[in-house]
């Protein structure tokens, strides 16, 4: 009887270890379990809104398209509507982040700008046009109506369409101020996107235009400017004159989302470098 009891108690004694054990196994699983989930970061989500220059569309393109990849919980809208209204939406609220292909003037407060690369804005006529190369000088003569017949630059004969953008744009705003024509120029047409500019001069043997260099394809051709053929080269050493900055505005009072700075500090890093490059403007770094 005392050898039975014996028995039973050594059972008992091993099934309460055996329980032990499985109890502390169960117990290191989970925590390994949480210690894991609690080192990840938090997914990056959210909307960023952006809105302004039409001249920046395959820059901004380019970047929504890898931050989106990056981060797929996050959207990123933009809308062409201009520079001056890209400036006016951040200084309103809304848009988290205006564009503009130009400079702040002193007179719109309230936001700051983050320049994100460099752009040239290419002088464009048809490529049925002869003419090659022209001075600054040259170019602001035929803004302004100085010069009205090709012939007089080397061209054929044939009066000069110049063709441009609308008030408030920040492509108008750079070729203008470069030119030092600024209320000056003649337009034959004020186009509100710089596609437009762009399939006007390229049906149009006797236009000239202007566009950002992100933006011109083969349908028109891009003149030299003092000898100077605008390339991302030339923008950066500023050898090519006629060029100006793309930058995000944004509000100086009001911080940004974390989902917004986050596409800033993007847009601004050297992983996005190749991409603006690859739309056609020049990278800061």
């Amino acid at each position: 009887m005392k050898k039975i009891l014996s028995l039973l108690v050594a059972g008992v004694m091993l099934m309460g270890l055996a329980a032990c054990g499985n109890s502390g196994d169960t117990s290191s699983t989970g925590s390994a379990g949480s210690g894991s989930g609690a080192s990840q970061t938090a997914e990056l989500s959210g909307t960023v809104n952006t809105d302004g220059s039409t001249s920046m569309e395959s820059v901004m393109g380019a970047l929504i398209e890898q931050f989106e990849s990056d981060h797929s919980g996050v959207t990123v809208n933009y809308s062409g509507t201009g520079s001056g209204a890209g400036v006016t939406a951040a200084q309103q609220g809304t848009a988290d982040i205006g564009l503009a292909s130009r400079d702040l003037k002193e007179e719109e407060t309230g936001v700051k700008s983050i320049t994100v690369a460099k752009d040239g804005i290419a002088i464009i006529v048809n490529p049925n046009n002869p003419v090659a190369n022209l001075s600054v000088e040259q170019i602001a003569q035929l803004a302004t109506g100085e010069i009205t017949n090709w012939s007089d630059v080397g061209g054929n004969d044939g009066e000069v369409v110049f063709i441009g953008r609308e008030a408030g744009s920040g492509t108008r705003d750079g070729f203008e101020s470069i030119t030092d024509t600024e209320d000056k120029c003649k337009y034959t047409n004020e186009l509100t996107s710089t596609g437009e500019v762009i399939a006007n001069v390229a049906s149009n043997p006797n236009a000239i235009g202007y566009a950002s260099l992100s933006a011109v394809d083969d349908t028109v051709k891009a003149l030299t400017v003092d000898n100077v053929a605008p390339s991302e080269a030339t923008v950066l050493d500023g050898t090519y004159k006629i060029q100006r900055n793309f930058n995000f505005i944004v509000s100086d009072t009001e911080a940004l989302s974390d989902v917004a700075q986050a596409f800033v500090d993007f847009a601004t890093s050297t992983d996005a470098s190749d991409l603006i490059a690859d739309a056609g403007a020049v990278p800061l770094v």
